[in-house]
Protein backbone atom coordinates (compact mmCIF):
# COMPACT_ATOMS: atom_id res chain seq x y z
CA UNK A 1 0.00 0.00 0.00
CA UNK A 2 1.36 3.39 -0.97
CA UNK A 3 1.65 5.94 1.79
CA UNK A 4 0.31 9.37 1.03
CA UNK A 5 0.68 12.53 3.09
CA UNK A 6 -0.61 16.08 2.87
CA UNK A 7 1.44 19.22 3.49
CA UNK A 8 -1.04 22.09 3.81
CA UNK A 9 -0.37 25.79 3.94
CA UNK A 10 -1.09 29.17 2.46
CA UNK A 11 2.42 29.34 0.96
CA UNK A 12 2.20 33.10 0.46
CA UNK A 13 4.95 32.93 -0.52
CA UNK A 14 6.66 29.55 -0.52
CA UNK A 15 10.10 29.89 1.06
CA UNK A 16 13.12 27.65 1.49
CA UNK A 17 11.89 26.42 4.88
CA UNK A 18 8.72 25.11 3.23
CA UNK A 19 10.77 23.59 0.43
CA UNK A 20 13.04 21.87 2.96
CA UNK A 21 10.03 20.20 4.60
CA UNK A 22 8.58 19.23 1.20
CA UNK A 23 11.82 17.66 0.03
CA UNK A 24 12.31 15.70 3.25
CA UNK A 25 8.68 14.53 3.43
CA UNK A 26 8.86 13.44 -0.22
CA UNK A 27 11.66 11.04 0.75
CA UNK A 28 9.52 9.47 3.49
CA UNK A 29 6.17 9.08 1.71
CA UNK A 30 5.32 7.51 -1.63
CA UNK A 31 3.24 10.56 -2.56
CA UNK A 32 3.10 14.01 -1.02
CA UNK A 33 0.21 16.35 -1.81
CA UNK A 34 1.16 19.96 -1.19
CA UNK A 35 -2.07 21.89 -0.90
CA UNK A 36 -2.42 25.64 -1.09
CA UNK A 37 -5.30 26.42 1.23
CA UNK A 38 -7.24 29.62 0.80
CA UNK A 39 -7.86 31.30 4.14
CA UNK A 40 -10.53 34.01 3.97
CA UNK A 41 -9.06 35.66 7.09
CA UNK A 42 -5.71 36.29 5.39
CA UNK A 43 -4.89 38.92 2.79
CA UNK A 44 -2.38 37.21 0.52
CA UNK A 45 0.07 38.88 -1.82
CA UNK A 46 -0.46 36.22 -4.48
CA UNK A 47 -3.74 34.72 -5.66
CA UNK A 48 -4.20 30.96 -5.18
CA UNK A 49 -3.45 30.13 -8.82
CA UNK A 50 -0.12 31.97 -8.65
CA UNK A 51 0.80 30.25 -5.38
CA UNK A 52 0.01 26.84 -6.88
CA UNK A 53 2.12 27.66 -9.95
CA UNK A 54 5.06 28.84 -7.82
CA UNK A 55 4.95 25.73 -5.61
CA UNK A 56 4.75 23.50 -8.71
CA UNK A 57 7.76 25.23 -10.24
CA UNK A 58 9.78 24.92 -7.04
CA UNK A 59 8.92 21.22 -6.62
CA UNK A 60 9.17 20.14 -10.26
CA UNK A 61 12.29 18.11 -9.42
CA UNK A 62 10.25 15.91 -7.06
CA UNK A 63 8.28 13.34 -9.12
CA UNK A 64 6.18 12.12 -6.17
CA UNK A 65 4.92 15.59 -5.21
CA UNK A 66 1.69 17.05 -6.55
CA UNK A 67 0.32 20.51 -5.86
CA UNK A 68 -3.35 21.44 -5.51
CA UNK A 69 -5.56 24.24 -4.26
CA UNK A 70 -8.42 23.96 -1.78
CA UNK A 71 -11.02 26.23 -0.22
CA UNK A 72 -12.25 23.44 2.07
CA UNK A 73 -11.62 22.78 5.71
CA UNK A 74 -8.40 20.77 6.00
CA UNK A 75 -10.04 17.68 7.51
CA UNK A 76 -12.79 17.70 4.87
CA UNK A 77 -10.21 17.93 2.09
CA UNK A 78 -8.05 15.16 3.58
CA UNK A 79 -11.04 12.85 4.08
CA UNK A 80 -12.29 13.47 0.53
CA UNK A 81 -8.82 12.65 -0.83
CA UNK A 82 -8.39 9.61 1.43
CA UNK A 83 -5.30 11.13 3.06
CA UNK A 84 -4.72 10.21 6.70
CA UNK A 85 -1.35 11.91 7.38
CA UNK A 86 -0.81 15.65 7.73
CA UNK A 87 2.71 17.08 7.71
CA UNK A 88 3.41 20.29 9.61
CA UNK A 89 6.72 22.09 9.84
CA UNK A 90 7.95 23.48 13.13
CA UNK A 91 10.47 26.29 13.49
CA UNK A 92 10.38 26.95 17.21
CA UNK A 93 8.50 26.33 20.45
CA UNK A 94 6.01 29.07 19.57
CA UNK A 95 5.04 27.13 16.44
CA UNK A 96 4.48 24.01 18.51
CA UNK A 97 1.83 25.59 20.75
CA UNK A 98 -0.22 26.74 17.77
CA UNK A 99 0.31 23.58 15.71
CA UNK A 100 -0.50 21.36 18.71
CA UNK A 101 -3.90 23.07 19.11
CA UNK A 102 -4.63 22.68 15.40
CA UNK A 103 -3.57 19.02 15.41
CA UNK A 104 -5.82 18.27 18.38
CA UNK A 105 -8.78 20.01 16.74
CA UNK A 106 -8.17 18.11 13.50
CA UNK A 107 -8.02 14.86 15.49
CA UNK A 108 -11.30 15.76 17.20
CA UNK A 109 -12.98 16.45 13.85
CA UNK A 110 -11.42 13.45 12.12
CA UNK A 111 -10.14 10.80 14.58
CA UNK A 112 -8.31 8.82 11.90
CA UNK A 113 -6.19 11.80 10.87
CA UNK A 114 -2.60 11.83 12.14
CA UNK A 115 -0.33 14.88 12.26
CA UNK A 116 3.42 14.46 11.92
CA UNK A 117 5.61 17.38 12.92
CA UNK A 118 8.88 17.92 11.08
CA UNK A 119 11.49 20.27 12.45
CA UNK A 120 12.62 22.76 9.86
CA UNK A 121 16.32 22.69 9.14
CA UNK A 122 18.02 25.10 11.54
CA UNK A 123 19.31 27.17 8.61
CA UNK A 124 15.67 28.05 7.79
CA UNK A 125 14.31 28.34 11.33
CA UNK A 126 14.00 32.13 11.17
CA UNK A 127 12.02 32.18 7.92
CA UNK A 128 8.37 33.12 7.72
CA UNK A 129 6.24 34.14 4.77
CA UNK A 130 5.26 37.29 6.67
CA UNK A 131 8.88 38.34 7.13
CA UNK A 132 9.73 37.60 3.51
CA UNK A 133 6.77 39.68 2.26
CA UNK A 134 7.81 42.56 4.48
CA UNK A 135 11.42 42.44 3.27
CA UNK A 136 10.32 42.16 -0.37
CA UNK A 137 7.96 45.11 0.06
CA UNK A 138 11.04 47.21 0.92
CA UNK A 139 12.77 45.72 -2.11
CA UNK A 140 15.31 43.86 0.03
CA UNK A 141 17.13 40.97 -1.60
CA UNK A 142 15.30 37.79 -0.57
CA UNK A 143 16.87 35.58 -3.25
CA UNK A 144 18.66 33.42 -0.66
CA UNK A 145 15.40 32.81 1.22
CA UNK A 146 13.03 31.69 -1.55
CA UNK A 147 13.15 29.57 -4.71
CA UNK A 148 14.13 31.53 -7.87
CA UNK A 149 10.61 31.64 -9.34
CA UNK A 150 9.23 33.01 -6.07
CA UNK A 151 11.97 35.63 -5.95
CA UNK A 152 11.07 36.77 -9.46
CA UNK A 153 7.35 36.87 -8.62
CA UNK A 154 8.05 38.97 -5.51
CA UNK A 155 10.17 41.38 -7.51
CA UNK A 156 7.43 41.72 -10.11
CA UNK A 157 4.76 42.20 -7.45
CA UNK A 158 6.64 44.78 -5.41
CA UNK A 159 8.23 46.51 -8.41
CA UNK A 160 11.86 45.87 -7.49
CA UNK A 161 14.27 47.98 -9.44
CA UNK A 162 11.64 50.49 -10.54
Amino acid sequence: MKTQALYPGSFDPLHNGHLDVIERASRIFDHLVVTVFVNAAKHPVFDPETRVRLVREATSHLPNVSVEESHELLVTYAERRGIRIIIRGLRAVLDFDYEFQIALMNKKLSPGLETIFMLTNESHAYLSSTLIKELASYRADVSALVPPSVNLALKEHFGAGQ
